[in-house]
């Protein structure tokens, strides 16, 4: 049985947060408080804050230090951010954006609450007033969220979804950890010339010979040739306009956001690196894929000459980022021109370059196999998630072992669903 209730009516506190004078240097200076913003809002779960306040910010401004487990909406956001859902893991702050909602927890689970105004993110922006079409903390707090009675089917419900977004989040870090690996190797390689050299010691540290690059303006191991990107790639282009995306389509389609959407034709078939051409913070986006999909008419596809040159030749474009960005061309949207890819500068020592893609290889491979892995989940907590939330999908046998994969989806006499055990 579901209940409707307000949010106010199962919270023990709702509010936003403040932003600090930021001409207060002591505010902000050697900050330890996590202090959020509406940019982060959207991760299941923040352990974490990209700027920090300080103990004194917290003693002499009316911000407010919210638990752990507390929800936090973004209020602002002319883009997708309005209307986003996060839960706060720690004790943290948040700026005048964020509504902040500490549930009751003899009323109300936190992750349920979390999970059902996900499924509520259209309907949230509606609610946005003004000129800037803002949320505002008192329509929050008089939203209503559809509640099962008893708390222990509210806790079973979540912790179907929770172990869902759990495995994500933990595939998650370790792809990060071996894109961190690979981009370690490579600085030892080609950064500070420490690769194997023919008695598997580090070249440089072993007194290996160096000459001077008029090009880099440094030392770099001698026999080592400098040449432009252009000599070990290919570069094209899209071809689609943007609005060339279908919701539902078999191919992805590469815009100049971070995630690709999709689209019904292919154009292109390999093993490439993309990089979004334009942004309007100008942050450039560099994306690997292998298979068919289709590309924005900004969006800038590479292929390897050599194809045991590609994992260098990503590394490269990824260590070139900084640089793009500053270099980025427009007063309003940034952009990136052909030519300022193909004039990066490259090394050109081949029996290195493939010793280095032979390494960084099988790091890549296990990516996409962790990749299509978090899409199968999330399109699978996609599906369940609205089901649950309306009854469609009911919770029967399981216990509190989320994570214990012995669960499943069976059919039940009456034609609902219920999480059955093998």
């Amino acid at each position: 049985m579901f209940n409707k209730k307000k949010l106010k009516d199962i919270s023990v506190l709702i509010g936003s947060g403040i932003t600090p004078s930021r001409t207060n240097t002591s505010y902000w200076e050697k900050g330890s408080i996590p202090w959020v913003k509406t940019e982060q809002i959207g991760e299941h779960q923040i352990f974490d804050s990209n700027e920090k306040i300080s103990d004194k910010a917290l003693r002499e401004t009316s911000i407010k230090l919210f638990p752990p487990n507390t929800i936090s909406i973004a209020m602002y956001g002319e883009g997708k951010t309005r209307g986003n859902v996060s839960i706060l893991k720690r004790e943290m702050t948040t700026n005048q954006a964020c509504c902040n909602i500490v549930l009751d927890s003899t009323k109300a689970n936190y992750e349920y609450v979390y999970y059902y105004l996900k499924t509520q993110y259209q309907q949230l922006r509606n609610l946005s007033s003004g000129v800037r079409s803002n949320l505002n903390s008192n329509d929050i707090k008089e939203y209503e969220v559809r509640l099962p009675n008893e708390l222990h089917t509210q806790q079973k419900i979540a912790s179907v979804l929770s172990s869902m977004d759990s495995k994500i989040e933990l595939n998650n870090r370790i792809n990060a950890e071996l894109e961190a690996t690979a981009k370690t190797l490579y600085d030892y390689w080609f950064v500070q010339f420490d690769f194997p050299d023919k008695n598997g010691k580090p070249y440089k540290t072993s007194g290996g010979k160096m000459v001077w690059s008029e090009e880099l303006k440094r030392e770099i191991p001698e026999g080592w040739e400098v040449q432009n990107l252009s000599k070990i790639a290919n570069i094209k282009t899209g071809k689609l306009d943007s609005n060339a995306e279908v919701i539902g389509g078999k191919y992805p389609f590469y815009t100049c956001a971070s995630e690709p959407t999709a689209t019904d034709t292919f154009a292109f078939d390999d093993n490439v690196i993309l990089v979004a051409g334009n942004n309007a913070s100008g942050n450039f986006h560099i994306n690997r894929h292998k298979g068919k999909f289709n590309a924005y008419q900004r969006t800038y596809v590479f292929t390897s000459k050599q194809p045991s040159e590609l994992e260098y030749l990503y590394q490269v474009l990824k260590n070139e980022t900084k640089l793009l960005k500053s270099q980025g061309k427009g007063s309003q949207t940034k952009f990136l021109t052909i030519g300022m890819l193909t004039d990066i500068k490259v090394f050109a020592k081949t029996d290195i370059l493939k010793k280095y893609n032979d390494v960084v290889r099988p790091m890549f491979d296990k990516q996409v196999v962790i990749r299509s892995e978090i899409k199968m989940l999330s399109d699978l907590r996609d599906w369940l998630l609205p089901m649950l939330m309306n009854g469609q999908v009911t919770v029967g046998g399981y216990t509190a072992a989320a994570e214990d994969e012995n669960y499943l989806m069976a059919a039940e006499p009456d034609g609902e669903y219920g999480m059955g055990k093998k």
